[in-house]
Parts: structure tokens; sequence; C-alpha cells
């Protein structure tokens, strides 16, 4: 156990509220983590209970206007846009519990990187391509597939949730992405017991290490 001055952000995505099992996942990681770094302070994002509204043009179109320009819908759109993005960037540690919905991530997750992910904020464009702003987090995902798919090249080839925000992850700079996974969860209790026990199993080798900021006290 380790005193920390740490900020985390536990984020759900999962529509099936008590039956879900990422929701199960990334409690019991936050849970472990706390018992790991007492001092940690922990903020809470629900997209499923509050999503944020998908990215339209009045979002687009804010940046480069003035606020005093800015139409009354825009600068609400401004407004969602800017409280996620602050919030992600004051988190040290982004814990994200992602189900497998259609192969990819839930809309409302999606919603929420369309928003955060702002060039001069998360990111930025050089002579020599786009750099990440955010690095020196860590995040944590949590994920849960009705399938397996990591153990195959096929499958593999049909993932695009753990895959994909590896991706959006390191395009906002961040390198220090740790994952734990339950597949096959619809494949009868027996095998969504078994998954979920050794994802849970998972987590102490997860926290394991320091968050990438390395705040130990």
């Amino acid at each position: 156990m380790k005193d920390v001055d740490v900020k985390l952000l536990h984020i759900d995505s999962s529509i099936t509220q008590e039956a879900s099992v990422t929701r199960k996942l990334s409690a019991e990681v936050v849970a472990q983590w706390l018992k790991a770094y007492p001092g940690t302070t922990v903020q809470t994002l629900d997209l499923a209970a509050e999503p944020p509204s998908h990215f339209g043009a009045d979002a687009m179109g804010i940046r480069g206007v003035e606020q005093a320009e800015q139409t009354d819908a825009q600068r609400h759109e401004n407004a969602v846009s800017e409280k996620l993005v602050t919030q992600f960037l004051d988190a040290d540690v982004v814990v994200i519990g992602v189900p497998f919905y259609n192969f990819s991530i839930p809309t409302q997750l999606k919603a929420w990187i369309d928003r955060v992910a702002q060039a001069g904020r998360t990111f930025k464009y050089t002579e020599q391509g786009a750099v990440g702003l955010a690095d020196g987090k860590t995040v944590i995902l949590a994920l849960a597939r009705g399938g397996i798919y990591s153990s195959s090249e096929a499958g593999q080839a049909m993932e695009h949730q753990e895959s994909y925000l590896k991706v959006v992850f390191g395009f906002f700079g961040i390198s220090d992405v740790r994952v734990i996974r339950a597949e096959g969860v619809a494949m009868g209790d027996a095998q969504k017991a078994t998954a979920i026990s050794e994802a849970v199993e998972a987590i102490p080798a997860l926290i394991a290490d320091e968050p990438a900021k390395g705040l130990v006290a």
C-alpha cells in the first residue's frame, strides 16, 4: 500500500447497468487501486446515464469562432466539450469499462471520445505530423466480449474495441494503456464465470506498477 496524490477518473459505458460485466470489472479495478494507493481521489462519469450528445455541426463550428460570435447552440456544445476534456485532462489515471457492441465500442463512449479529441488540447498537428498532448496518464481498460476474439486471426480482424482504444489513446500521447478482458461471457454460465474470475485475478498485476506520472509520495 502506497500513499499517492493521484486523481482517478472512473468511466462506465455499458447500458446494461447491474447486469454489466464491464461495470463489475471497472469497479473492482477502482476498488483494488484504492487499496493499493489510498491517497487517490475518484471522480465518476457514467456515459450511459448521462450520454454526451453526438458530435455535430454546432460542436465543430465553434473552432476558430470567438465566443461572442457563437450561436446559443454553439455555446452549449462548447460547454459540453469543455467540461469533458477538462475532466479528462485533469485526471492522472482513467479507468474505463468498455463492453463489446457490434464489434466495437458503445456509441456513448465514441461520443465522449469525439468530445475530448481536440486539437490544441489532447493533440496538435506539426510539420512532422500529429503529436499527443495528454502524455503522462495511465489508462486502464476493463473489457468484456460475448465471444472470444483475441486467440485467432479471424477474431482479431473483427475486434475494433481494444485495438481502436489503443490507437485513440496513443494518438493522445498516452503510452501507459493497461488492459483486462473477459471473453466469451455470452457462451454459457460456466464460461462467463471463468472469464470474469480470470479477469479479476489479473487486476493486482495490472495495478502493481505505479501511475505513469510517478506520483508516489
